[in-house]
């Protein structure tokens, strides 16, 4: 195992943890959350494959089309404990196939009132430090996306997803 590096970056949500946690695993929701992280991200792309087997152990894949490519992010679900704690391997390039990035999600209910706060840790090898400020904005309009979608905000149309 290479140096590791870590992203972290935190998210209130008004739903409940299960809504969150739920939100992220659906297949038909993650379309949705899918479009609307692009969005957020200011990409122009389309979703070219929102695959997902919501099981430890069972494998997704997202990619989209953009200017310069096809962008592809995969992994497998190593832990699924509803609603506190998702958690993946996530690669972004077939070189990380043997050594992945790490993903947790922890989702914790909001302690002042009604909804939910995720902490989500990326710990990745230390080669992508020069891109760990990317990586968190890229977490950040993910997690937006998944409140985009329960809150049922308003979410590009998803062109061959």
């Amino acid at each position: 195992m290479s140096d590791r590096i870590e992203a972290k970056v935190t998210h209130r949500f008004r739903a409940s943890p299960e809504r969150v946690f739920d939100a992220f695993v659906d297949p038909q929701l993650a379309r949705r959350w899918q479009a609307a992280w692009l969005k957020r991200s200011g990409q122009a792309g389309r979703l070219t494959r929102s695959e997902i087997d919501p099981r430890v152990g069972g494998r997704f894949i997202l990619a989209d089309e953009r200017e310069d490519g096809e962008a592809r992010h995969w992994g497998t679900f190593l832990a699924l404990d509803r609603p506190t704690k998702i958690s993946f391997s996530w690669i972004v390039d077939e070189s990380e196939e043997d050594d992945p990035g790490l993903v947790s999600m922890i989702i914790e209910p909001e302690p002042n009132g009604p909804g939910s706060v995720v902490t989500l840790y990326n710990t990745m090898d230390a080669q992508w430090e020069d891109w760990l400020a990317q990586t968190e904005k890229g977490w950040i309009a993910l997690l937006g996306g998944i409140e985009d979608v329960i809150e049922r905000r308003d979410i590009p149309p998803m062109l061959n997803a």
